[in-house]
């Protein structure tokens, strides 16, 4: 059904004696993440100076250990873990329900909850348990009308008002995002992708050109009118969901997001505007990077850096210092790391075994993709600062060890994928 082979020689296949491969303990994919986090450990060092402060050793630790960890996962045949991806899902709904009444609050946002030994970050947790859950939803499912969308949009929306509302606007639009992908993945026409993506489109005309409107509106009633056999029944449809966006918009802006996060959206325009608020980031992290030349200043040496121009670099701003540190040379290869990196997940989702398989894999890497892309136009300034990490670079023990375990699954697919072809 999917882009990939399909399910043909299942029971010969599942008869088949497994082979799991050593070399995979040397796979590019653990080695591209674990060299990342080697060098982003270095950069930490240099942001935060003080061996007995700095972070960058828990980071580095925490790396090898998700990097033994993921290729443990690569033994567990995914199919044998399906019956309790439900329970995991809820278990996440329940952890970021429990943030509101339980959750460590940081600069504004209440994301983490402690456990004592060890807090985490559920919300990070809901983008994996997300990915599984939808893949098993749509499984052998072809997305051709909207009853089609009732479920999945619903696996999807829970985990997104609770994290939304924390406030966390980054981790909302990974959630919007993968859907997205996953559901285009699903074989659903490409106008009802758009027609989703676009309710940002309309929500920031609603918020600085409403009379656009009246020429935007029709336009996606247009693309539903093109794209479904019950033609006038969807365009009105989509006609009344984006209306339905307009409207919400005002009351999400108000009552959704803090002072800080609207000032993010609004700055990166022009962040002169406020030179030491909200547009303090971005000036000093575009200064940075440009300071680091074509081969940088040297690992540890970065003036900026050193100096902790900018505030919490060590987790969304790495890029920044790697920028400064690094230079052009630096960046580009850290870049076409993570070219390498996604362009290996997407051959592995076009050759995964079942749908199930192949949907989690792409799932996981519009996960990946969408994090890379936002934070780095976010660093040099072409996008708005949205607190999304920049995957396992920025400091977040949660985040690195639910991206290990991703990468985990992936192995474990890549490794029944070729038995089958062999």
């Amino acid at each position: 059904m999917f882009r990939k082979i399909s399910l043909l020689n299942k029971k010969g296949f599942l008869q088949k004696k497994e082979n799991f491969n050593k070399g995979f303990l040397f796979s590019p994919l653990l080695l591209i993440p674990l060299f990342l986090v080697i060098i982003s450990g270095f950069l930490i060092k240099s942001i935060q100076g003080d061996f007995f402060v700095s972070n960058y050793l828990s980071h580095i630790i925490t790396g090898f250990l998700g990097y033994f960890l993921a290729f443990f996962i690569s033994y567990i045949p995914l199919e044998s873990i399906r019956k309790y991806l439900i329970q995991f899902y809820l278990v996440t709904l329940i952890s970021l329900f429990l943030i509101y009444f339980f959750g460590i609050s940081v600069s504004g946002a209440q994301r983490w909850l402690n456990l004592g030994i060890f807090s985490f970050q559920p919300s990070e947790v809901a983008k994996l348990s997300t990915v599984l859950t939808l893949a098993l939803v749509l499984d052998k499912k072809i997305i051709s009308k909207i009853t089609d969308l009732v479920l999945p949009l619903l696996v999807v929306t829970l985990p997104w008002l609770l994290i939304f509302f924390q406030p966390d606007l980054g981790t909302s639009l990974v959630l919007l995002v993968l859907t997205g992908v996953m559901l285009y993945w699903s074989q659903m026409p490409i106008e009802w992708l758009l027609i989703i993506l676009f309710c940002i489109v309309t929500s920031i005309s609603y918020l600085t050109l409403p009379t656009l409107l009246i020429i935007w509106i029709p336009f996606i009633g247009y693309l539903a009118y093109r794209s479904s056999k019950k033609k006038i029944i969807f365009s009105a449809f989509a006609i009344s969901f984006h209306l339905l966006v307009a409207k919400l918009t005002p009351i999400l802006w108000q009552y959704g997001l803090k002072e800080y996060q609207k000032d993010r959206l609004v700055l990166f325009l022009d962040p002169n505007r406020d030179p030491l608020g909200g547009g303090y980031h971005l000036i000093q992290s575009q200064i940075a990077i440009g300071s680091g030349g074509f081969f940088g200043t040297g690992l540890l040496r970065g003036k900026l850096t050193n100096l902790q121009f900018i505030p919490e670099q060590h987790t969304d701003f790495i890029f920044s210092a790697l920028g400064e540190e690094l230079g052009f040379v630096g960046s580009i290869i850290v870049l076409f790391l993570f070219f390498v990196l996604i362009k290996k997940l997407i051959n592995i989702a076009t050759i995964a075994r079942t749908d199930f398989e192949s949907l989690i894999v792409i799932g996981i890497t519009a996960t990946f993709l969408f994090q890379i892309i936002t934070n780095l136009f976010m660093t040099i300034g072409l996008g708005p600062v949205t607190g999304i990490p920049l995957p396992f670079m920025s400091y977040g023990r949660t985040s690195l060890v639910i991206n290990f375990i991703s990468i985990g699954f992936v192995l474990s697919i890549l490794k029944r994928s070729r038995s089958l072809r062999n």
